[in-house]
This record gives structure tokens, sequence and C-alpha cells, in this order.
């Protein structure tokens, strides 16, 4: 098991409740790798602005950097920061919020491979066992907002509402979405919760 990892950091619950994981294992989580998009400069996953994660980096005083990349060359960007993360801070391990789908840890443990470290997943669970997983979330004490949905999973009205009790009571109601919204049917950002320093990340 690594002992030192970059943490693959969206800003969302996924990976902020991962790097809770591997502080609570003793992994020291050296620093945290954001894609963001060349044209425009927003990050990959969650389309926000690199301010916001800069923001939440400082209080979890944890120095973040960026990988500039596009569709052509996503996998050959990931791996050279990996390489750039394993010289500056003596890494041996990747660290992931992924949860259950497959493909996404083989493209992982792939990269992984090539840069010469170790792929990590600390939420890896059964599929059906998500609901606990957001329930175990909210329940720590995270405090979270949907920023972004997939419009034909979910209401578009859904975007600004908090993480808590109400919203995993309605999301377990949709038969055909995942309660962590693994598949990208809602995106989140964690403004507060026992990883950060005192004070809102706005």
């Amino acid at each position: 098991m690594p002992t030192q990892v970059a943490l693959s950091f969206s800003g969302g619950k996924d990976s902020c409740l991962a790097l809770y994981y591997l502080q609570q294992e003793g992994i020291a989580v050296k620093c945290l790798l954001t894609t963001a998009w060349k044209h425009p400069q927003t990050t990959v996953a969650h389309e926000e602005e690199h301010s916001r994660i800069h923001e939440q980096a400082e209080r979890l005083g944890i120095p973040v950097h960026f990988i500039e990349t596009d569709f052509s060359t996503y996998a050959d960007d990931f791996v050279f920061h990996i390489g750039e993360m394993k010289r500056l801070y003596g890494i041996d391990g990747i660290a992931f919020g992924d949860i259950y789908l497959d493909g996404h840890r083989e493209w992982g443990e792939t990269i992984a491979e090539r840069a010469g470290v170790e792929a990590v997943y600390p939420l890896w669970a059964d599929a059906s066992e998500v609901a606990a997983l957001l329930r175990k979330f909210v329940s720590l004490g995270f405090r979270a907002e949907v920023i972004k949905v997939d419009s034909e999973k979910l209401p578009q009205s859904w975007v600004g509402r908090e993480l808590d009790e109400a919203f995993i009571n309605d999301i377990i109601t949709y038969s055909d979405v995942c309660p962590m919204g693994e598949s990208g049917e809602y995106h989140t950002y964690v403004y507060d919760g026992p990883i950060f320093e005192k004070g809102r990340v706005d």
C-alpha cells in the first residue's frame, strides 16, 4: 500500500470523502491533481474556475497542481504530471475517488502503471452500498451543494441544493440514478467538512 499519494481532485464529494478516508488510514496526501481544459480554463469534471479549487486547497493545506489538457492528450498529460509529482513530492501512489465503475478503475490503474506508481481507491464499494456512502458523507459533517446535473436524469432545479437528509431521501427514489452520481448524474462542490480548516469556501 502506498504511503504518500497524489489525489485526483475535482472539489466534489467523492474526492473530498476519498481525502478523508486516506487521512484516516494514515496515508499522506502530498498534493492534489485537478484536470482542466486548455480552452476554456475550467475544470474537466465540474466546469469550475481554477480559483474555487485553489480556495479549497488552501483550506486543506495541500498544494494543488492543474493538469491542462484536451481530449487528444488527456492520458499522456495525466501520466506526465504524476511523474512530476513523484519528482516534487516523492509520491508512490495516485488516489482516485471512483466507487464502482470497473472501466474507471481500469483506466486509473493503467495510468498509474505507466507512471510507475500504485493506484489507490479508498471509496471502492459495491453499487448497492452507495446510498450508505452518501449518508456517511453527510453524517461526517461535510457540506456540499449541487453545481451541475444531467437534466435527462435529474431536475435542473436541483442545482444549488444542499446535500442533506432531504436530498438523500429524494435521490434514492430515482431507480435509474446512482445516489452518489457515479455516472455523472450530478456534481457537487464541497465547502465545509472535517478535512477543512475553519471558514466556508465561497
